[in-house]
């Protein structure tokens, strides 16, 4: 009876432990990008003519672009600022800053500027060195793919806070001198919307609506940006368009990322058209009066949208 008790007695046996199943990863919705919206917005910024600094197209748009802004967020400043052109006329410029998330410590900052360049110098005909150039591609395009993404923004949250800033005088400058260029970049980065003003990263772009587009590593923006080179352009194979952008190395270049990288220490990449067939290195029509509205194409403003719109929505 001893033996039976005890070996009876304990029926309390040791459960195990279920399993618990993994969280299942929160599936991310990216917002799709409207190409017609964004040509629209290329287009609505050409209406007003060429936009060089102190011209009445300049004022319109500027205009324009902060009215179009405060349609999809309230948090829009407009940063006045004077600068010396290369040809040492004063001019006032307008840098143009959306916040998305104004309260967030978790930032990506986009960028393009919304200037077009004074001269058609790389004309072939001499005569016509000194008109204004529509800036369609140069320009306008990269605001006409923020703009957009700012209304996908308005209708739906990204986890991060997204600041959009649209820098002025980026185009006036002399060829071989640096300093003459990106100076609405070089003012913003010494005097940040936002005092000690961070952002986990920047995405500049320029030059991104031309037909067939081909963006490769831009050398400045790998020499400081490394890591953000490899994450935009993973999420561009994982879409798809590995065949735009490449895995190929190009010579660096002065643009309005520079200013930020050097000045505000943001590690920010410059998303921008490479064309081997060009002395430039640019598309055909840089700098030129062809680069207007009947160089745009429509797919490759789909292509980068829908590019930044999978890594900011899927930033966390």
């Amino acid at each position: 009876m001893l033996i039976f008790l005890i070996s009876c007695g304990n029926t309390n046996k040791k459960s195990t432990p279920k399993q618990e199943k993994p969280m299942a990863e929160k599936q991310v919705n990216v917002p799709d990008f409207n190409a017609d919206s964004a040509y629209r917005f290329v287009a609505d910024q050409l209406a007003f003519g060429p936009r060089v600094p102190k011209s009445q197209a300049h004022k319109k748009c500027g205009d324009y672009l902060e009215t179009s802004l405060k349609k999809y967020t309230p948090h829009v400043i407009r940063q006045e600022f004077q600068t010396r052109l290369a040809d040492k006329k004063i001019v006032t410029g307008y840098n143009f800053i959306a916040s998305f998330k104004p309260q967030s410590k978790k930032r990506i900052l986009l960028c393009a500027h919304w200037d077009s360049r004074p001269f058609a110098d790389k004309e072939k005909d001499a005569s016509k060195h000194k008109m204004p150039i529509d800036g369609a591609n140069d320009g306008a395009s990269g605001v006409g793919v923020l703009l957009e993404i700012a209304r996908q923004l308005s209708q739906q949250e990204a986890e991060m806070g997204i600041d959009i800033i649209f820098f002025d005088v980026e185009d006036s400058g002399s060829y071989g001198s640096n300093d003459s260029w990106a100076l609405g970049s070089l003012h913003w980065s010494k005097n940040p919307h936002t005092p000690n003003y961070r952002a986990r990263y920047g995405i500049l772009l320029d030059m991104v609506g031309v037909a067939d587009p081909h963006f490769a590593y831009e050398s400045t923006s790998n020499f400081y940006a490394p890591d953000i080179l490899n994450k935009v352009w993973k999420a561009a194979a994982e879409l798809g368009y590995h065949k735009y952008f490449v895995d190929e190395k190009t010579g660096g270049i002065y643009d309005d990322h520079v200013p930020v990288n050097e000045n505000m220490g943001i590690p920010t990449i410059d998303i921008i058209h490479y064309d081997k067939e060009t002395a430039s290195g640019f598309f055909p029509h840089w700098h030129t009066l062809g680069d207007n509205l009947e160089s745009i194409d429509k797919n490759t403003l789909k292509i980068v949208g829908k590019t930044l719109l999978s890594v900011i929505y899927q930033e966390k």
